[in-house]
C-alpha cells in the first residue's frame, strides 16, 4: 500500500475525504448502478456477477493506463480508496445487513433437512477452498516478483473464501434452480462466514503468536464465537418477534427491524463470542 507521504501529495488527502463521505457513497452508487444498467443491456450476466467482472475488467484497464504512464486516474482511485475506512465501512456498517438479507429468505424447516449436507459443504468446502487458494498463491506471487511467506498466503484464503450470502440467493433465483439445491447452496454460503472466521482467527493468532494453532485452540474459537453468536442472536432475535407480533404498524416494524440488525452488530464488535464480526474487527 501506498505510503503516507504519497497519499498527503494526492488529489483527495485521507483527511479531506472523511469530509466527502456523501460524495463517496453518492459516486459508488452511481458506478454500480451505470454497470448494472450496462451488464443487463450489453452482457446479460448475473447481476452481482456482471457487476464485479466489469469493475475488475475497468481496475484492470486503469492499471495498464498507469503502466504505459498515464496515472493520473490511477493516482486518483488511490487516493480515493485511501479515503473510505474499509473495516468501518464493511464490519461495522454493511456486514450484518447484509448477512440479515440473505438470512431472511431462508427457510428454517428446510434447512433443518439439509444440516449435515450444509455443515459439510460449510467447514469442508471453505477449509479446502482456503488451502487451495493459500497455497496456489504461495507458489504463483513468486513468478510476479512479490513472494509472500505461506501463512500470509492462507489468511488470504481464508478471508476471500466464504461467498456473499445475497449474492448466491440472486444466482440462485436467476438460475432457477431446484428448491432443495437452492436450500443447501444458501445454508453454505450463509454459515461459511463462521468457518472463516475461526481460520482467519487461527491463522492470524500464530502469525502473532509464532506459534502452531492446536485442535483445542480452533474447537475453544468455535465455541465462543460462533455459540456466543447464536446465544445473542437468539436472545435479541426473540425479543424482537416478540415485539413485532405485539404490534400491527409496518413502519413501527421496519424500524425495530433495523435496529435489531444493527444494533446486534454494534453490540457485538470487540466483545467476547461476537459471532465472528469482533473477530475480524480486532
Amino acid at each position: 500500500p501506498p505510503n503516507g507521504d504519497f497519499i498527503d501529495r494526492l488529489p483527495v488527502s485521507r483527511e479531506k475525504g472523511k469530509k466527502f463521505m456523501f460524495d463517496i457513497a453518492v459516486a459508488c452508487l452511481v458506478l454500480t448502478a451505470v454497470l448494472a444498467y450496462f451488464n443487463h443491456r450489453f452482457i446479460g450476466l448475473p447481476t452481482t456477477i456482471g457487476v464485479m467482472t466489469i469493475a475488475l475488467v475497468l481496475s484492470l484497464v486503469i492499471v495498464g493506463l498507469d503502466r504505459l504512464g498515464i496515472s493520473a486516474l490511477h493516482d486518483y482511485e488511490v487516493s480515493f480508496l485511501a479515503a473510505i475506512d474499509f473495516s468501518d465501512v464493511l464490519m461495522e456498517g454493511m456486514l450484518s445487513l447484509l448477512l440479515f438479507a440473505g438470512a431472511l429468505h431462508v427457510d428454517l424447516g428446510s434447512l433443518s433437512e439439509f444440516r449435515w449436507s450444509v455443515g459439510l459443504l460449510a467447514i469442508a468446502g471453505t477449509v479446502s477452498s482456503a488451502a487451495i487458494i493459500g497455497f496456489g498463491l504461495w507458489h504463483l506471487l513468486p513468478l510476479t516478483g512479490i513472494p509472500l511467506p505461506l501463512p500470509y498466503c492462507l489468511i488470504f484464503g481464508a478471508l476471500i473464501s466464504p461467498t456473499d450470502p445475497v449474492a448466491v440467493m440472486g444466482i440462485m433465483k436467476s438460475a432457477g434452480a431446484p428448491k432443495n439445491l437452492e436450500v443447501v447452496i444458501m445454508g453454505e454460503s450463509l454459515f461459511n462466514d463462521g468457518i472463516g472466521v475461526v481460520l482467519f482467527s487461527i491463522l492470524l493468532g500464530f502469525l502473532a503468536g509464532n506459534t502452531p494453532p492446536t485442535l483445542t485452540d480452533g474447537i475453544l474459537l468455535i465455541i465462543r464465537e460462533a455459540g456466543g453468536g447464536i446465544l445473542f442472536g437468539l436472545t435479541l432475535g426473540s425479543l424482537t418477534y416478540i415485539m413485532l407480533k405485539s404490534i400491527d404498524n409496518y413502519q413501527v416494524e421496519v424500524l425495530i427491524t433495523l435496529a435489531a440488525v444493527m444494533g446486534q452488530s454494534a453490540s457485538c464488535l470487540g466483545t467476547p463470542g461476537d459471532g465472528g464480526y469482533g473477530a475480524f474487527h480486532r
